[in-house]
């Protein structure tokens, strides 16, 4: 027994607690489990964020989840200011960590042997090097949103020289990044790190990484080669090890509300599909616009809505578009994605939305919120040519009637579905048994649970 236990290999994972950064976190430990029954991996979040996370998760025997403290007042009331939730969850680290890491070495009675933690939570650096063991962040968003962070101080210089330019003209900031405007930039890297919370962490993750044994990536090489060879230069230990959505998509996808089914009843490429994710909630005139522009186009479409549309959305609307139209507050988005009634997706830009549209050879309408949406959007339109932002960069009735008309009724919608499948196809050569992410996953399995 005992010379199993020394033998046993146990991992922490740290996770960042916000609705998008979990799921991939989890994806990939799943992923390592599979491929290491030795392992045993204790999964670290919030109560709330775990019992998401965990709800459908039955037979992950050598994964267990482990809750820490969220750092919330008692009877906090959420009033949906998300930055208040997380200056209070940054304010209860590193400690609360590290008391729930501390009961489950007890537990398992063995030490840890790698330390895997979300990107954003830099002090897992501190903790591994403690420890004496390897650190493997893993990146959830763009590679080129992480290469401005690598880069903050590079980034003021050239924004401080075009200070006076329009918004629009576009700044040099690195090699292949020619076509990146000054209003990409994510404003977070701007704010002063005394006063944001966010833009403390951003520094110090810029800070740490390369410290890490491997820092994870979920996308794939052949998607962005310029940032590829960038990274070589900045973090050598760079591992493109995605998409996930292809290399271990959710085993648990439903479909509680019948989407697929009624998207069967569709033509194909038809439908327009719109989700801002599980974070973004339109503001009040966005969501007027869109629902007078959804009300005048002739199209069907299908609407992931964050909250309950039946007590947030007019009533003549729903009455209006019921036979055209289908609101839910879930969709399984990659399922839905795939399927051939689909013509053009309305997104916020998130980095999982992107990967799902790539899957999916949907192109994109793009309104951008916060964090790396931004740089997501400019790439998605001036680089890749898979889609486009929405005029004025704010969702207006005129400007979303417009870019609908563009994809779906022009030749430049064929010309972006062209340019998706071939993306796709260089997604899916990636995670084949040769390719260059699965060759990265068996570096990654290396440093985690040699």
């Amino acid at each position: 027994m005992s010379e199993a236990r020394n033998d046993l290999k146990h991992i922490a994972v740290l996770a960042f607690p916000v609705a998008t950064h979990g799921p991939p976190l989890l994806s990939l430990v799943r992923r390592l489990s599979a491929s290491a029954s030795y392992a045993k991996f204790s999964f670290f979040s919030t109560k709330e964020s775990n019992s998401k996370l965990f709800s459908k998760e039955d037979g992950l025997e050598n994964i267990k989840p482990y809750n820490v403290s969220d750092g919330l007042p008692e009877n906090y009331n959420f009033a949906g200011n998300l930055d208040e939730v997380m200056n209070y969850f940054f304010k209860a680290t590193p400690g609360n960590f590290k008391q729930a890491m501390e009961v489950a070495v007890k537990e398992v009675g063995k030490d840890f042997t790698c330390i895997m933690s979300d990107a954003f939570l830099w002090f897992a650096a501190d903790f591994a090097q403690e420890l004496h063991v390897p650190w493997v962040p893993l990146w959830t968003s763009s590679s080129r949103s992480l290469l401005l962070v690598l880069e903050t101080d590079l980034v003021h210089q050239k924004m401080r020289s075009i200070i006076n330019e329009p918004e629009d003209r576009t700044i040099d900031i690195l090699p292949g990044f020619s076509e990146l405007r000054g209003s990409d930039i994510p404003k977070e890297l701007f704010h002063d790190v005394k006063e944001s919370q966010f833009a403390a962490m951003l520094c110090k993750i810029g800070l740490a990484l390369p410290q890490a044994a491997v820092v994870a990536s979920n996308s794939f090489e052949e998607l962005d080669p310029d940032a590829v060879i960038l990274f070589k230069s900045r973090l050598p230990k760079f591992l493109n090890i995605g998409p996930f959505v292809l290399t271990s998509p959710d085993p648990f996808m439903s479909d509680p509300h019948g989407c697929l089914e009624w998207l069967d009843k569709q033509k194909q490429e038809s439908v327009v599909y719109i989700s801002f994710g599980s974070v973004i909630s339109l503001p009040p005139q966005e969501l007027a616009e869109l629902v007078e522009a959804l009300k005048e186009c002739k199209l069907p479409f299908l609407w992931s809505f964050r909250g309950n549309p039946k007590e947030e959305l007019p009533e003549e609307f729903l009455e209006r578009t019921k036979e055209k139209g289908k609101v839910v507050s879930w969709t399984p988005q990659l399922k839905v994605l795939r399927h051939k009634a689909i013509g053009v997706f309305v997104t916020h830009s998130g980095w999982n939305s992107v990967l799902d549209s790539i899957a999916g050879c949907v192109p994109m309408i793009c309104r951008p919120f916060f964090g790396d949406q931004t740089v997501n959007t400019r790439t998605i339109e001036a680089v890749w040519g898979t889609g486009l932002e929405i005029e004025g960069g704010r969702i207006t009735k005129g400007g979303l009637m417009k870019a609908l008309r563009l994809i779906m009724s022009t030749d430049e919608g064929n010309k972006m579905r062209k340019k998706l499948q071939h993306l796709q196809g260089l997604a899916l050569d990636a995670v084949q048994s040769s390719g260059s992410s699965t060759k990265n996953f068996e570096t990654l399995l290396e440093v985690v649970a040699k």
